[in-house]
C-alpha cells in the first residue's frame, strides 16, 4: 500500500504530545472519528479493540516507532493516522529497543483482510525505517511538510 495515499496531511499530526500510550491510541482514535473517518459509534469499540491489542503484546518497535492496531469488524478499507511526537524524550511505548517513541502510527485495518494487514504493517515499517524519513518527519514544521517527507520515503523505498 502506498502511503502517501493512505495517509493525507490531516492525518499526520504534528506536535502529538499524549500523556502515555494509552491516551496516545484513544486520542489518535478520536482524530480518525473527527474526521469523518470512522463513525463516532464505533469509536469506543475500536479504541478497545486497539488496547487489547497492545496489552497482549507492545506495538512499540525499533527506531522510534510505534504501530498500535487492530482488525475490526467496523472498517471496510485500511484507516491510519500519525502522532509525530516532537518533544525530545518522545514517548515510552515499551519498545523492543527500550528507545522513546516519537512515531505512533495507528492502523485501523478490516478484520477481513488479513494479507492487507500484514502487507500494510510492512509498507508502514519500510518506509518509517529509513533514518532520513524518520528525522524529517519528526522535524516537519507542519503536517503539509510532514507528508511531504513521508510521501518522498514512500517513493524512495518502491524503487
Amino acid at each position: 500500500m502506498e502511503l502517501r495515499q493512505l495517509f493525507a496531511p490531516s492525518d499526520l499530526l504534528v506536535g502529538f504530545d499524549p500523556a502515555d500510550k494509552w491516551d496516545a491510541i484513544a486520542r489518535l482514535v478520536q482524530h480518525l472519528v473527527g474526521q469523518g473517518k470512522l463513525p463516532a459509534a464505533a469509536a469506543a469499540s475500536v479504541v478497545e479493540q486497539v488496547l487489547a491489542r497492545e496489552r497482549s503484546m507492545s506495538t512499540g518497535m525499533e527506531r522510534g516507532i510505534a504501530i498500535p492496531h487492530a482488525a475490526v469488524e467496523q472498517a471496510d478499507h485500511v484507516i491510519a493516522c500519525m502522532g509525530i511526537v516532537q518533544r525530545e524524550r518522545g514517548l515510552d511505548f515499551e519498545s523492543i529497543d527500550g528507545q522513546p517513541t516519537r512515531l505512533v502510527v495507528l492502523l485501523v485495518i478490516p478484520r477481513s483482510q488479513k494479507l492487507l494487514h500484514i502487507r500494510t504493517l510492512a509498507d508502514v515499517a519500510r518506509v518509517l525505517g529509513n533514518e532520513g524519513v524518520r528525522e524529517s518527519i519528526v522535524s516537519a514544521a507542519d503536517p503539509a511538510r510532514a507528508w511531504e517527507s513521508l510521501a518522498a520515503g514512500d517513493v524512495a523505498t518502491r524503487r
